[in-house]
């Protein structure tokens, strides 16, 4: 063989080789295709569970609750001690009024006026204090609840959990979807942190 025959038969063999490249990557790209298209057909598996329910079948819940509770006595003391004095103040003021000069009277109105504003004004910081005490206590329970319901999902190789809660979800068909609310509270109350009763 010629030295124009060997670079005519070697030119022959580099688009073989090619050639062969060329459609192995066109398999792939096709298998890889098709792969993804049956991947795509497959439904999508979702979990779903009441949120509250599992939040308020923990243990801490009930603790939380009982300190949230005692908290609560101890505003609604306090604004019936503020409420008691303020009634006080009024009745001594409508008794004295048609006996009272008429800038005493004025700065008795002015008191009772500015007692009043008080009172509305602790009673309003008093529910913010509560709700902001309750969303602290809950905070740790809320995100434990959220970490075991990650965990379970991936688990069970689901893509989402729907909150069924306050019936945002009126309908959801058990054959697409899973209950995990069982499997969520079990984990729950087997990791408390509560001592075992």
């Amino acid at each position: 063989m010629n030295s124009k025959e060997r670079i005519v038969m070697k030119n022959k063999i580099i688009i073989a080789l090619r050639l062969v490249v060329i459609l192995f990557t066109i398999h792939c790209s096709l298998f890889t295709a098709f792969a993804q298209d049956e991947e795509a057909k497959a439904p999508i598996r979702f979990g779903y569970l009441n949120y509250q329910q599992a939040l308020q079948a923990m243990p801490e819940y009930r603790l939380v609750q009982e300190q949230m509770a005692e908290l609560r006595k101890q505003y609604e003391a306090e604004m019936q001690r503020v409420t008691n004095e303020f009634n006080r103040k009024y009745e001594e003021f409508l008794e004295g009024q048609h006996e009272f000069p008429k800038t005493i009277l004025q700065k008795r109105q002015t008191e009772l006026q500015e007692l009043m504003t008080r009172n509305v004004a602790f009673k309003e910081e008093s529910l913010k204090q509560l709700a902001d005490a309750e969303r602290e206590a809950l905070a740790p329970l809320r995100i434990r609840l959220a970490e075991t319901v990650a965990k379970i999902a991936s688990e069970r190789g689901l893509a989402l959990v729907v909150n069924t809660a306050s019936d945002a979800c009126p309908y959801i068909n058990p054959e697409m979807g899973e209950n995990i609310a069982e499997l969520v509270i079990t984990s729950l109350t087997t990791l408390s942190t509560l001592p075992r009763q």
